[in-house]
């Protein structure tokens, strides 16, 4: 992949966009990343979405291993994985290079939003940039994450017996971003977490998109 690079310091450059990682590796019976939204399969949609950032320069999708071909008609560049959970799929999809994470199931992620979060994490590099809410719950699957950190918290995770996505920030020095301070400056932002679990979240889903 060609990306484009930007000098910071005078002897130092580093790349203004990355890779983003979208997990839509359903774990219950009633988890569809496909079901429509506007039309489109909703992870196609967080696909575009995401892409509309001007920071996001790859996608991958990580998928179950028996649904590549269901998959392979709408999202740009499946990867199939065979694993127990969405944390075990991660722990075998995580790329060579810090990536911003999603979920497939986000068709609302903001693109000015992205933006944002990774020229953060480039300002300092932490283990994982992660949005926060003021109750203390993190949003694992709209953050950034460096590779070699995120693999190793995973793997810590796995061996105490987790299996929730959301466990992965204990084993992280993270850095949080908080969710409420943002809003003040974009009521926006909110949107950008919200995640499509029943017919009722599609119509908000698409209201939200045709709002002018």
């Amino acid at each position: 992949m060609t990306v484009t690079l930007k000098k910071v310091f005078k002897d130092e450059w580093r790349p203004v966009s990355m890779r983003a990682v979208v997990i839509a590796f359903p774990e219950k019976k009633w988890e569809n990343y496909t079901v429509p939204v506007n039309g489109k399969p909703m992870v196609k949609l967080t696909e575009e979405r995401l892409l509309m950032s001007k920071r996001v320069g790859e996608i991958f999708t990580v998928v179950r291993n028996n649904k590549l071909k269901a998959y392979s008609l709408h999202v740009m560049n499946p990867l199939p994985v065979n694993a127990r959970s969405k944390m075990e799929a991660l722990f075998k999809a995580v790329p060579d290079g810090p990536f911003f994470l999603a979920e497939g199931n986000m068709p609302l992620v903001m693109p000015f939003l992205v933006n944002y979060l990774v020229g953060l994490f480039y300002e300092n590099e932490p283990e994982a940039l992660i949005p926060v809410w003021k109750d203390g719950t993190a949003e694992i699957a709209h953050a950034i994450y460096d590779p070699d950190a995120l693999a190793d918290a995973i793997d810590a995770a796995l061996a105490e017996g987790y299996r929730s996505l959301s466990s992965i920030a204990e084993f992280l020095e993270y850095e949080p971003v908080s969710i409420e301070e943002l809003t003040k400056r974009n009521p926006k932002v909110t949107l950008s977490f919200f995640k499509v679990r029943n017919s009722f979240d599609v119509s908000f889903a698409e209201r939200a998109l045709n709002e002018p």
